[in-house]
């Protein structure tokens, strides 16, 4: 969210007409901003990023210009170096079932 942030100010002003910025935006509750992000418009600039992001059509990626393929493209490799818990605590296990199984080697 926070590297979306400057799509998510922009977005906010172009489709409630609410500036960031604002007495009004600071008194805002934080269930009411997120009710107000989750319903931003395919037409405004984070809706746009999103279906970009959110494309799985391959034939649809084909068509994609150089900077829509880019947007999707490290998009992808942002979610792939991103590991769950468990697939920590699984990588954890290995190593230490690894380092039991060389100590008794020896």
């Amino acid at each position: 969210m926070f590297d979306d942030w400057e799509l998510i100010v922009s977005s906010l002003l172009q489709q409630y007409g609410i500036r960031v910025y604002s007495t009004e935006f600071k008194r805002m509750k934080w269930a009411e901003l997120s009710a107000l992000i989750a319903g931003i418009g395919p037409d405004t600039p984070l809706g746009r990023i999103v279906s970009i992001r959110a494309e799985s059509d391959k034939d649809r990626i084909k068509e994609f210009t150089p900077d829509q393929k880019r947007i999707w493209s490290a998009w992808r490799k942002k979610l792939a170096g991103q590991k769950t818990k468990q697939d920590m605590e699984q990588m954890l296990d290995m190593f230490k079932t690894g380092f039991i199984k060389a100590a008794k080697a020896t």
